[in-house]
Formats: structure tokens, sequence, C-alpha cells
């Protein structure tokens, strides 16, 4: 996976000339490597940011392998997957579901940075598949909505283990965007980090100036990653 990643993104252009029958393949293949496409997007893992040259082979945790590239060779990949708004939709779901994951994971009795990193992390990464969506997407006003209508129809037909909690601050955040008028979804989706985060929150034992300082560092997060791509 590697490989194919480098061989497609290690070029000068920002733009991948990528065949369209192999974007939903590729994503349902990034999609297996969920965490690691996460950290990446989220860039603050200083294993993946040592591991992700070319000559760095993949490596072995947890009883799993892992594999990290260059952002820029991730970024115009996911650009060119992106297109494709079904393979979109696979990216942002399989990232949803590790960003409820890495929430829960958050240990109850969590104070300072241990309470305060992941939700911001959580939003850095959504908010940079944000900016991939942008760049994909068609500047012709309908062709954009039949590519927003397509990644929705996809997200809406998730099902989730609502018996834990990851599965709960899915299925909510999925139930939020199902009541959101269908014209102001796309605006709603770029607000996940931001929706996922307070949900979250309100699970936990977290006085206010607390709860507001950490909503506004993930606000601030996903718009600052979001503008980062789209430049």
């Amino acid at each position: 996976m590697k490989d194919v990643l480098f061989a497609l993104g290690w070029v000068q252009s920002q733009k991948i000339d990528l065949d369209p029958a192999l974007r939903v393949p590729l994503a349902t293949a990034l999609a297996d490597y969920a965490l690691d496409v996460h950290e990446m997007l989220a860039g603050l893992d200083n294993e993946y940011i040592v591991k992700a040259g070319d000559n760095k082979s993949p490596w072995e945790a947890d009883g799993t392998y892992h594999l990290s590239v260059w952002n820029n060779v991730l970024t115009k990949t996911l650009r060119a997957v992106a297109v494709a708004p079904q393979a979109y939709a696979l990216l942002r779901m399989a990232e949803t579901h590790t960003v409820a994951a890495q929430l829960a994971a958050v240990p109850a009795d969590a104070t300072g940075v241990d309470l305060s990193l992941q939700p911001p992390k959580n939003a850095r990464a959504l908010g940079i598949l944000d900016g991939i969506a942008d760049v994909a997407v068609s500047r012709d006003a309908q062709e954009a909505r039949k590519w927003h209508t397509t990644v929705f129809d996809r997200l809406l037909t998730e099902q989730t283990d609502q018996s834990e909690s990851a599965g709960r601050l899915t299925a909510t955040w999925l139930q939020e965007i199902k009541n959101t008028p269908e014209q102001r979804r796309a605006e709603r989706l770029r607000a996940q980090g931001l929706d996922m985060a307070r949900t979250w929150a309100q699970t936990r034992t977290m006085d206010e100036p607390t709860r507001q300082d950490l909503l506004t560092k993930v606000e601030n997060s996903a718009r600052n990653a979001h503008e980062e791509v789209k430049h």
C-alpha cells in the first residue's frame, strides 16, 4: 500500500490523473488503514512523521502492521480519490469511526493534555478531509450538489453498534446530519469535529470553562486545517 501511495502521489504536479475505475477500490483499501490515515492526516504522531519516507518500511505494533507516507503524497492521492463521491464517503466514514473510537478511549479521569489533545487532533484530520472535498468537488453547482447528495446517501446508510460508546457517538452524529436540511448538510459536515467533540464532552464530568476552552480549540483546529489544504 505504501508503494502504491508513493507511486501515485510522489509527483511534482498538484493534480494526479487517476483512472476513475481505481477511485473506489483505492478508497476501500485506504479504509483498511483507517488509523494510519487518521494519524497521517492529523500529523501529530512523531512515529508517523519519522517513518513517512519512501525508504522507511511499514512497522508492526499491537499485532497490526502500520504505514506512513509524506503528507503531500497522501493529500494528493486523497484529492484524486475524492473526485468520486462514493470513494470520499468511504474515507469519511472510516475517519468518523476512528474519531469516535479515539474519543471513547480517553480515560474517564483524564485531565490536562490527556483530556484536551484528542478532540482538536480529530478536528484537524476531519478539517483536512473538508479541504480535500472542496478541491475535489466540481465548480459546477449542479455537479457539486450531485456529489454531496451521493456522499450523504452513503453516510446515512451506515449501521453502528450503539452498545459501545464509540458507536453511540457515531450514531448521534449521523442522526444530526440526517436531521439537518439537505441544502445545509455540506456546511454541517464541516462542523463534524466540533459536533462530535461537543457530544463527547456532554458525557463527561467537565466544568464549563474547560469545556468551552476545549471546544474553541477544536473549532480553530478544524478551520486551520481546512484552510491549509485549500491553499
